[in-house]
């Protein structure tokens, strides 16, 4: 094992100090080099080390693996949201964070363990097939791999878009891993956002784009538990993918699905999940709108989708739960599922963070 320290020093000379407001830089040093790293107003240390090309560990970049682990020597960091399987308060308390969630709040020394020098997670280069418009703010893009090949992953994981200086941008796939011939991504145009601007304004089909995976374990565990799956906007994606794994493995564990959205157009493949309901009676759906207007001329649920969630289901023991979407919504909905009864080990979640994390 290579140990690799990362130390900011406020005072460098100026061209390691900070660059912008909100920026931080990083002496990065290891037993072969050391490299200054500049840690952007936004983005999580792994994201500034991976941006500069460090083969730092990780795996599920949302606080779930434990993999990314780190050890804070001098410094405060915002650890973020993460799952307490993944970092023990004891852990916190002898100084450790996690990279992927871990945001500096003050000039940092951090310590990692390297298992190598490169990147363990495979590169695909692919071909953009298809760009539908689901909805005024949201695509399907469904992306295809040279000579027919296929990619296995499990339902709930995503990739990395690998962009031309080395961001990234991370995607669930849509698609079911026993259908693996394309990748089916959901793309929510963000404003403002550097990837999805070119989805949505430049993007042709035909395109190239480069990408890394299969990443994440967002997925569905092996029990008999009942499942309620918590979809705010496009955290509908990773959820369709391990329904319809489910759907064709005969899945029978009693399955709900609460999808919040803002407006009824949000709701991008509504008939499609209303089909789910309809052909499995152990699948039960029920959306939920936040900002309902005159002209959705909606009759159905309203609020906070993980309020309506509770509403139904006030004691969450021997239930698990599965939560996907903003990091803002997961934040207000895991604390409040826990102190209804439901257990730290069966509340799973994927947080979509913006910047250099998913949907921008």
């Amino acid at each position: 094992m290579a140990t690799l320290l990362l130390v900011l020093l406020p005072w460098l000379p100026p061209r390691f100090g900070r660059r912008q407001k909100g920026e931080f830089t990083l002496e990065v040093h290891s037993d072969v080099s050391v490299q200054p790293v500049t840690v952007r107003a936004g983005e999580t240390l792994l994201e500034a080390g991976l941006r500069e090309g460090l083969a730092l560990p990780f795996e599920c970049r949302n606080g779930g693996c434990g993999v990314c682990l780190c050890t804070v020597l001098q410094g405060n960091v915002d650890h973020g949201i993460y799952q307490r399987s993944a970092l023990p308060d004891a852990l916190r308390a002898q100084g450790k964070t996690l990279m992927c969630c871990a945001t500096p709040l003050s000039d940092l020394s951090i310590e990692v363990e390297l298992a190598g020098t490169t990147p363990s997670h495979k590169q695909y280069r692919s071909r953009v097939e298809r760009i539908e418009r689901l909805a005024p703010e949201m695509i399907r893009l469904t992306l295809s791999l040279p000579g027919g090949e296929r990619i296995a992953f499990a339902g709930g994981q995503y990739i990395n878009i690998v962009l031309d200086d080395g961001q990234r941008r991370a995607f669930s796939f849509a698609n079911p891993p026993h259908d693996n011939g394309h990748v089916e991504l959901h793309v929510r145009l963000v404003p403002g956002g550097r990837f999805t601007t070119h989805v949505f304004t430049q993007m042709k089909v035909g395109d190239t784009l480069n990408f890394e995976g299969p990443l994440g374990d967002f997925t569905l565990r092996d029990s008999e538990t009942p499942i309620l799956f918590v979809a705010g906007a496009t955290g509908f994606a990773p959820v369709k993918s391990i329904l319809e794994d489910a759907f064709h493995r005969a899945v029978r564990r009693p399955m709900w699905l609460y999808w919040g959205v803002r407006h009824r157009h949000d709701l991008y493949l509504l008939e499609l999940a209303e089909r789910w309901a309809r052909e499995h009676p152990n699948f039960h759906l029920v959306p939920v709108l936040s900002h309902a207007s005159p002209e959705d001329a909606w009759s159905g649920r309203a609020g906070l989708v993980h309020e309506a969630m509770l509403a139904d289901f006030p004691n969450l023991s021997g239930h698990e739960v599965y939560v996907c979407g903003s990091v803002k919504m997961v934040e207000a909905a895991v604390p409040a599922f826990i102190a209804r009864g439901l257990a730290d080990d069966a509340c799973f979640f994927d947080a979509f963070v913006p910047s250099g994390g998913k949907a921008t």
